[in-house]
């Protein structure tokens, strides 16, 4: 599967999806990103059932700035809607293909219960002090 552009109007629903989105935060006068591309894209062809897309932080560098995308390439992936990972730099092939092997390895049902867990904490009433 290639690739596929991501913008701030596809943001939301692309990455609420089920299973598992790779996102490629980059431009196109960054050295570093322009090297990753053809690993990210290689990747995309070999994990078919992973939702590779891209976004382009010089276009929508407003909302790269609202993420928090502070240096490119950066890499977040997510999965069911949850992001689990993000890192700057450029990732080796091989890294990238562990990557995708640890996400599908997540015990989803274990990292929802967790975040139900600390959204409960935080709706919680503090108890008064004595």
């Amino acid at each position: 599967m290639a690739t596929v552009e991501l913008t701030p109007e596809t943001f939301e629903s692309t990455v609420a999806n089920d299973g598992i989105t790779l996102i490629d935060f980059w431009a196109s006068w960054c050295g570093p990103c322009r090297m990753f591309g053809p690993i990210y894209e290689a990747a995309s062809e070999s994990h078919a059932e992973v939702a590779f897309t891209k976004f382009d932080t010089e276009e929508y560098n407003a909302f790269s700035g609202a993420l928090g995308i502070q240096s490119i390439p950066t890499i977040w992936a997510f999965r069911d809607g949850v992001l689990l990972f993000q890192q700057a730099g450029v990732l080796p092939a091989e890294a990238l293909d562990q990557l995708v092997d640890a996400l599908k390895a997540v015990d989803m049902d274990e990292v929802h219960a967790k975040l139900a867990e600390q959204r409960a904490a935080k709706e919680a009433p503090e108890a008064p002090e004595q």
